[in-house]
């Protein structure tokens, strides 16, 4: 569910896969891909969300650390391996490149790191664009993927889910900071379990996405019990 709390252990269940290390992870299931963002400090990319609260932009992945090679940090990112085969970048360049020409768009799930040990599920995304430009000393990736109405489940057929003005990205720093308001748990009854990022006021009466006012932690049974409701 989107805007879920997650341990790291319960997204490798959710995608079932033993470990998630990678950042980038085209196709991990036979439905989707997957990707891991963060934008604290210490990132080693620069992920953003754009302003209109739907749009994420996701820089790609440097060229792997091996023995004898320059600083990866210095190269370009790479779109294939000396070998010819494509990196996870050049996997998500086909897949824009396919869209573009009248394909479908990659659905892709997000989950971005919060805190030490704390993610949270962003929802599912259509790949739909890249750039490879300059950053001041090097060339690299920058792949855009905007929020969708489709939801994802591995083995099945894309299918829809509430409507996007229901469904705005809430920034990073609120959800930080109402993790911590909140103490990492349901408002409700305390639980630890299931946890969410809930509107108060849901997006569609009129309840904003990019106030910690209006973001509260609820676990899976109150968050369900809310729906749409304003309490």
């Amino acid at each position: 569910m989107k805007d879920e709390i997650l341990s790291h252990r319960e997204m490798c269940n959710i995608e079932d896969v033993q470990t998630l290390q990678r950042g980038m992870n085209f196709r991990l299931n036979p439905t989707h891909s997957v990707i891991l963002m963060s934008q604290r400090k210490n990132a080693p990319y620069n992920d953003s969300i754009l302003d209109d609260n739907l749009t994420i932009i996701y820089e790609g992945h440097d060229a792997p650390k091996t023995e004898g090679l320059k600083n990866p940090k210095s190269l370009d990112q790479p779109a294939f391996t000396k070998t010819g085969k494509p990196t996870e970048n050049g996997k998500f360049v086909a897949a824009v490149e396919k869209y573009r020409k009248g394909g479908t768009p990659e659905p892709v799930r997000v989950y971005e790191k919060l805190l030490s040990g704390v993610w949270s599920y962003r929802g599912t995304f259509d790949l739909i664009d890249y750039d490879f430009i300059s950053d001041g000393q090097r060339k690299v990736y920058r792949f855009a993927l905007k929020l969708t109405d489709r939801q994802v489940t591995s083995g099945e057929p894309a299918s829809l889910v509430e409507p996007l003005e229901r469904t705005r990205i809430i920034p990073t720093e609120v959800k930080k900071l109402v993790w911590k308001r909140d103490k990492g748990r349901c408002v409700i009854c305390g639980s630890t379990e299931n946890l969410h990022f809930d509107h108060d006021i849901p997006f569609s009466r009129g309840g904003s996405s990019i106030t910690v006012d209006n973001v509260r932690i609820l676990c899976a049974k109150h968050n369900l019990q809310k729906h749409d409701k304003i309490e």
